[in-house]
């Protein structure tokens, strides 16, 4: 799959390229900024968090900042943070996804307010796949090959699927597959273009749901928890360090249209492994909305 591996392609290269940071209280500078120096932790696989990294990335640049992404896992990220290597990550899911982790490193990191309220865990199916709830999808499971792909083994998603959804509906059979999230838009990709049935762990809001016909399978019972929230976390004392830079992330929100429209523009219809141009064009078709993030 062209874009998957263009996104594969695109993360390795940023995790050569970027340098490891520490972050380095330096006090304020003259115009009262604090330190200019920035580094924000990705999460390897998560497009809406690279989405908005890369465009607060540019933002930043724009107003003078040096700024630099690292990727990596999502444990390794919040670690990071807990210890002052990065600065600030863009991709907390909670209450539920990153609660483990947030338990346990957050003496150490600062939870700036949420940017989006409306993510959700799913379990996703071919649209004119012939059943609408997880409950049906055990007695249909030959249609779906009695497999799930997955994503990450160490996702918060793939625990909640594997702790809770398949025992709760009697999905012990199945197939429970993880490797990464390219690799499971990848077989997405295939078994739709082959007009087959498949079932994937995904999530709201990704960009999947505008570039594939496809459909969340009901939850009845709540495996996958209720609605989370996605949230900007920052390590201890990066509010005082960066004050202008901690104003603007507690300040940040954007609709889920809005973030589809970004990772549509990025890994949907953009054949480069660059992203600064693309990130550019989709600034200035969206100015005024980008002016009001640092204003």
């Amino acid at each position: 799959m062209k874009k998957n591996l263009r996104m594969a392609t695109a993360i390795g290269a940023s995790a050569l390229l970027a340098l490891t940071a520490c972050a380095t209280p330096s006090g304020d500078n003259a115009s009262g900024a604090g330190n200019k120096d920035l580094t924000i932790g990705v999460f390897n696989g998560w497009p809406e968090g690279e989405a908005v990294s890369i465009l607060w990335k540019t933002i930043l640049e724009e107003k003078g900042y040096n700024v630099e992404l690292e990727y990596a896992d999502v444990l390794p990220v919040f670690s990071a943070l807990s210890t002052g290597d990065y600065d600030v990550t863009l991709d907390g899911w909670l209450p539920t996804t990153h609660k483990t982790l947030l338990d346990e490193y957050g003496d150490t990191i600062s939870d700036l307010g949420a940017w989006n309220d409306e993510a959700v865990l799913t379990v996703a199916v071919n649209e004119d796949a012939p059943i609408d709830s997880l409950e049906e999808l055990a007695a249909e499971g030959d249609l779906f090959d009695n497999r799930i792909v997955g994503i990450e083994p160490g996702a918060g998603l793939t625990e909640a699927v594997s702790d809770e959804t398949i025992p709760t509906y009697g999905l012990d059979s199945f197939d429970f597959q993880t490797s990464s999230t390219p690799a499971m838009l990848g077989e997405l990709k295939a078994a739709l273009a082959a007009g087959e049935n498949i079932a994937v762990t995904l999530w709201r809001p990704h960009w999947a749901y505008d570039a594939f016909p496809l459909k969340d399978l009901a939850d009845p019972e709540g495996t996958l928890g209720d609605k989370e929230s996605l949230h900007t976390l920052a390590r201890d004392g990066f509010e005082g360090d960066s004050p202008e830079v901690a104003a603007w992330l507690s300040d940040f929100t954007m609709s889920s249209e809005l973030l589809y429209s970004l990772e549509n523009v990025m890994y949907n219809e953009y054949d480069g492994t660059d992203f600064e141009p693309i990130i550019e064009k989709w600034i200035t078709d969206n100015q005024e909305y980008v002016d009001g993030l640092t204003s």
